[in-house]
């Protein structure tokens, strides 16, 4: 049984997103090191580590921003396409959201999470702004609808951003660092918006800063150093009791600030 209370079957139990020996090079820097990790139907992986680990770059790989050297990466049982239009219909099935918004300023609110369901999915205008009427409900922006982007603060346009990407109804979400432009009082507004998702049995793999984050919402904690994952466990084992000298370095600085 998910969270979201649904049964699954046995089919349901294979992994969402897998990743294989995956290497990636920029240049003479070996930024992803034989990476091997899998993330199952609804489960929440909260990825982190020191600043250059690979963490983001792991993160943008799973739908291609980041193209691989070697090693695969499969989602939903697919190995991720070279054809730009398989692409562009595996990116519609992966959400993912940025440290920055990337949102259209000159379109309003309701535009910008309108716009993948009508040109992606197809959907008729009516059916497309009531997804996003919706989704902007849920994450307490339906009273700025109408409003451009600009007009909202830090915290509301990250949220815009995670309706938009939700809008398309991906099997998965991808969030990049989503927190790391907000100030600190806008920083619980996003982060709550997530916890809520993770609540929900959203599918999500989660780059961040926040501790509290990953020992409230993760299932598991992955941590990665030097471009590789040097540890995964449970958030009560994580930060009570990591098993590798790194981890407990790592985290005897973070816990100290």
């Amino acid at each position: 049984m998910t969270a979201s209370g649904e049964a699954h079957g046995p089919e349901d139990e294979l992994p969402l997103v897998v990743l294989e020996r995956v290497n990636k090079w920029y240049g003479d820097l070996h930024a992803l090191k034989d990476v091997d990790l899998t993330v199952t139907r609804g489960e929440v992986v909260v990825v982190i580590g020191p600043s250059g680990s690979g963490k983001s770059t792991l993160c943008r790989t799973i739908n291609r921003l980041e193209s691989i050297d070697s090693g695969e990466i499969r989602v939903d049982g697919v190995p991720l396409p070279e054809d730009p239009h398989a692409l562009a219909r595996l990116r519609a099935e992966v959400g993912m959201v940025f440290q920055s918004f990337n949102l259209f300023r000159h379109k309003s609110v309701l535009e910008n999470v309108m716009l993948g369901p009508l040109r992606v999915r197809g959907l008729p205008p009516a059916d497309a702004e009531r997804v996003a009427r919706d989704l902007l409900g849920r994450m307490g922006l339906g009273d700025h609808a109408d409003k451009l982007p600009t007009m909202l603060s830090g915290g509301q346009q990250q949220r815009v951003a995670i309706a938009r990407a939700l809008a398309m109804n991906p099997k998965v979400m991808l969030f990049d660092e989503p927190t790391s432009a907000l100030d600190p009082e806008m920083i619980k507004e996003v982060l709550d918006a997530m916890v809520d998702l993770a609540r929900g049995g959203m599918t999500m793999m989660v780059v961040t800063h926040e501790m509290g984050f990953a020992r409230t919402a993760a299932d598991r904690v992955v941590f990665m150093d030097a471009g590789r994952v040097v540890e995964e466990a449970g958030p009560e084992e994580f930060f009570t009791q990591p098993s590798t000298p790194r981890a407990k370095e790592f985290l005897a600085t973070i816990l100290r600030h």
